[in-house]
């Protein structure tokens, strides 16, 4: 059975590139395309069978991709997504990863080591450019690092949350309300790729969140 694969790009010439190269390989096929976050939202809804691989470049003109890619997977959740991208900064690389994605391709990649790539990820593996992979550890290592996703606001939530405090202690400290509170802590676990308040309060402590840098 053929790999089916989606195509986000907003350039029109690359994403016909990609479509050449992943069907010119005889256990892939593209079932779709778009060129902005809206466009691809409303294309995999349409589809009869969701995509094995969605193939996504990190800027586009109406989204970034890692929010996208936040959107895609509670979409299409049996999907994994690459990101295909110019991006070599570890910041996008971490946010990415926090987001779920499974491979992270440089578009100067050749054709030969994107379509590995997809097949990779396809049997369950992940890919990171080892040149990014270890400046990734480096980042990870530094005290205080948090994803550019977050906010000051959910960090300062994520901290309350490590020491302890329930939704209504820190609607209290903070002066919000307990819904608000409680919106914070959805997109803060969503944006740590993270199931429950006990496992962002282990990433707050590993990252050494519990006092304000």
């Amino acid at each position: 059975m053929s790999i089916r694969v989606f195509l986000i790009d907003d350039h029109a010439v690359l994403r016909q590139g990609l479509r050449l190269i992943i069907e010119s390989t005889e256990d892939m096929e593209v079932v779709g395309e778009a060129g902005t976050g809206k466009e691809a939202l409303r294309a995999l809804q349409r589809l009869p069978l969701p995509p094995d691989i969605i193939l996504l470049d990190i800027h586009l003109p109406d989204t970034h991709g890692v929010t996208l890619a936040h959107k895609l997977r509670a979409l299409v959740p049996k999907a994994n997504i690459v990101i295909l991208t110019v991006s070599d900064n570890s910041r996008d690389l971490f946010a990415a990863v926090q987001a779920g994605v499974r491979g992270y391709i440089l578009k100067n990649a050749s054709a030969e080591e994107v379509v590995d790539a997809i097949r990779r990820v396809q049997r369950g593996e992940a890919v990171l450019p080892p040149a990014l992979t270890s400046r990734l550890l480096d980042e990870l290592a530094r005290p205080g690092y948090t994803p550019s996703e977050l906010t000051d606001r959910e960090v300062e939530i994520l901290r309350y949350i490590a020491r302890g405090l329930s939704n209504k202690e820190i609607a209290s400290v903070l002066g919000l309300s307990e819904n608000t509170v409680k919106t914070h802590v959805r997109k803060i676990l969503a944006k740590l790729n993270v199931r429950s308040r006990a496992e962002a309060a282990a990433y707050a402590v590993q990252a050494g969140l519990l006092h304000p840098r």
